[in-house]
């Protein structure tokens, strides 16, 4: 064993030991160990950072945020909780950060620290505007391919792994498997939440490295019109199972032009957080698909409040929230590419995103790295960001043209099997929305921090980033 092995076993044992004084006391402890994080990573590279911003928060006993940190230890399995908090925190982020730059820096290409996997594009469900109805129960990736996948993304310190779809619980006996062949490793399935009952909620509490976001579009009216009647009611059902198992799971929310109002208020909110939903994701909807209906798209004011209601609540509610698109100004951008994340489909196809299906890597044809290596991907990870302002971070959505030149340019193809759609199509049905939202973004951009000058900027987001200040 290497000098360097040794090192790392020992600081591992040493981090689930400090994790383990934190479940003696949480409330006294908490404190202790965030500081010991920031003394550990001065440079807040890897979970410095993270603990002050936790910190500056946890310091309040009257914040939301220390309400959402202590219902972790009153809500939550304690076995699963030990067991998500060092996959996280020891393997994901601090270990998996530190393998990940190396790689950026030895191979000059995006290494990304979480892959969305499809091991089915099957689904018990047919809501609309999904593209992979489309496909019925004809695409999986077998158990090996799965697994390799994974041992390879571990190889790289890719340690957090999503599964997407289709519906992925039509999989639940292999998501269980590799839950159990990688207990290093945590897992996150984006479910309907339909097929998870008694049986499934157990095997979950046994390998403890496993969550479930739910998909829900509103209340009852909301979900049912777009996943079909009942939906909700076997929704509700799923997080009364999980919750009574003491079972961490969050939302999932496809915010469009039928359903923002009612997602973006304080009434649902409360909802989800009453029924325990520890996270919700928020994402746009995108008209993805030859067939998509693209009246469905969020208008700029819809989007806009989201923007506003998010940023309240994440100062009020105690639940984590993450909106894949208004957020980009926490990220830098866009994430996909391998920057932050890529996905590869239920045919083995590796996608820069779960929104973008082109791509000139098969898994059966091409390891991990060269994929992210090929020159899709490498658009990516020279084009990246789209734009100086991190609100308007996506290639299709907000960037006319830009994922149009890095397709073309690289000779990716159409992953969609059935009806192909030329990428000048599907950039064609986002212009208007890309035209309305931008002046908004510009707006919004100004008004948090302080330049005068986005739109029309030319300064690449990394020389700017919101530093040019007037």
């Amino acid at each position: 064993m290497s000098r360097k092995s040794i090192v790392e076993k020992l600081q591992t044992f040493g981090l689930k030991r400090i994790l383990s004084f934190l479940d003696s006391n949480p409330e006294k402890n908490i404190p202790r160990i965030l500081n010991w994080l920031i003394k550990i990573d001065k440079d807040g590279r890897y979970v410095g950072s993270q603990a002050r911003t936790i910190k500056a928060y946890t310091d309040r006993k009257d914040s939301n945020w220390y309400t959402l940190v202590k219902s972790l230890y009153s809500d939550i399995d304690d076995g699963v909780r030990k067991r998500l908090f060092e996959n996280f925190i020891i393997h994901a982020v601090f270990f998996g950060g530190k393998h990940q730059n190396k790689a950026r820096k030895e191979h000059n290409c995006n290494i990304p620290w979480a892959i969305l996997l499809d091991p089915t594009s099957g689904c018990n469900l047919n809501c609309i505007g999904c593209w992979a109805a489309e496909y019925g129960n004809k695409l999986n990736m077998n158990f090996e391919t799965l697994d390799s996948i994974i041992s390879q993304g571990k190889e790289l310190g890719i340690c957090f792994y999503i599964y997407s779809g289709g519906e992925p619980l039509v999989r639940k006996k292999d998501i269980i498997r590799l839950c159990e062949k990688h207990p290093d490793c945590a897992f996150l399935a984006f479910t309907n939440g339909t097929l998870i009952d008694n049986e499934f909620a157990e095997e979950m509490l046994r390998v403890k490295n496993f969550v479930p976001a739910i998909s829900v579009e509103g209340f009852k009216q909301e979900t049912d019109f777009r996943r079909g009647a009942g939906t909700y009611n076997s929704v509700k059902k799923a997080m009364d199972i999980l919750k009574e198992k003491k079972l961490p799971f969050g939302i999932s929310c496809c915010y469009t032009s039928k359903n923002t109002e009612v997602i973006a208020s304080e009434e649902y909110f409360d909802d989800m957080i009453k029924n325990g939903a520890k996270f919700a994701w928020f994402f746009t909807y995108m008209p993805v698909g030859a067939d998509a209906v693209t009246e469905l798209i969020a208008t700029a004011e819809q989007r806009e409040l989201m923007y506003h209601q998010i940023r309240k609540f994440r100062n009020s509610k105690p639940i984590f929230t993450m909106d894949f698109w208004n957020d980009g100004e926490y990220v830098k951008g866009c994430i996909a590419g391998g920057r932050r994340y890529l996905h590869i489909n239920a045919n083995g196809d590796i996608e820069p995103c779960a929104f973008i299906h082109y791509s000139d890597s098969n898994v059966y044809k091409k390891t991990l790295l060269e994929a992210l290596k090929s020159p899709l991907f490498m658009e990516y990870h020279k084009n990246q960001p789209f734009s100086s302002n991190y609100l308007r971070p996506c290639p299709l959505l907000d960037n006319q043209g830009r994922l149009a030149e890095m397709v073309e340019n690289s000779g990716a193809k159409s992953t969609d099997i059935k009806k192909p759609e030329d990428v000048r199509s599907l950039t064609e049905k986002c212009i208007p929305a890309a035209d309305n939202w931008e002046p908004v973004a510009d707006r919004l951009w100004q008004e948090s921090h302080g330049c005068s000058n986005c739109h029309g900027c030319l300064a690449k987001g990394a020389e700017c980033g919101g530093n040019n200040l007037s």
